[in-house]
């Protein structure tokens, strides 16, 4: 690949099918990609997010989740981002499982730049996207859309510890709107010094008692020709 230069694709086409009027009118133009996943992604694909400034706790149950999710050959989906992000990916990778980054920034950027040997591996042997270009100018409401598009590429999405100005209440107001399932750990719902957990539930979200219980809201990994060998 020339350096600075990416392959783009649609949505639809990163996917694998058509999107519905939701989908279509939230979805970027364009998506760039760098790595070595099969297109379209498998399926299924949960993102794991959260704060950047973890608990101890928090680190420990996104470790769990995705030791779980991967077992049952879940693709884990996260921003790249500090904290419960580079848990999600690492636990991933340590483990053999698949993992896919939604990043900021354009492809040719790191941020966090403590992230850049991740970056690296993940754009070698997982996958990197993004919806900006090279030589685009980031700004923080990049990060806010990308959120958007990490709801659109993932079938769940899970809400590990967040504070109320956490960057991943976005994405968990956007898996809403789009209509996918949102998982809040049993720990944060109970946390009465948080508004928004209460909140998304009254929209639909669900308090995350077991790991097992994302499964059981996913489709199936199986191609249906399978069910008849």
């Amino acid at each position: 690949m020339t350096e600075g230069v990416y392959p783009s694709i649609q949505l639809k086409d990163l996917l694998g099918r058509s999107l519905n009027d939701v989908e279509s009118k939230y979805a970027p133009k364009e998506i760039f990609y760098e790595g070595d996943m099969e297109i379209p992604l498998p399926c299924p694909r949960v993102s794991i997010i959260g704060s950047r400034g973890a608990s101890e706790r928090g680190l420990a149950e996104a470790k769990e989740i995705t030791n779980v999710l991967i077992e049952n050959e879940v693709v884990i989906v996260s921003g790249l981002a500090k904290g419960i992000d580079t848990v999600g990916h690492k636990t991933a990778i340590k483990n053999g499982g698949r993992t896919i980054a939604v990043i900021g920034t354009p492809l040719n950027k790191v941020y966090p730049k403590e992230n850049l040997e991740l970056q690296n591996e993940l754009k070698k042997n997982h996958l990197v996207i993004s919806q900006y270009p090279v030589g685009y100018p980031t700004t923080p409401k990049d990060f806010v859309f990308r959120n958007r598009t990490m709801a659109l590429i993932s079938d769940a999405t899970v809400i590990v510890e967040a504070g109320d100005s956490s960057g991943s209440l976005h994405q968990g107001w956007e898996t809403l709107r789009i209509g996918r399932p949102l998982f809040i750990c049993k720990a944060v719902v109970e946390n009465n010094q948080l508004e928004w957990p209460k909140q998304m539930i009254e929209y639909g979200a669900m308090k995350l008692e077991e790991s097992t219980d994302i499964l059981e809201n996913l489709p199936s990994n199986i191609k249906m020709p399978e069910l008849f060998q």
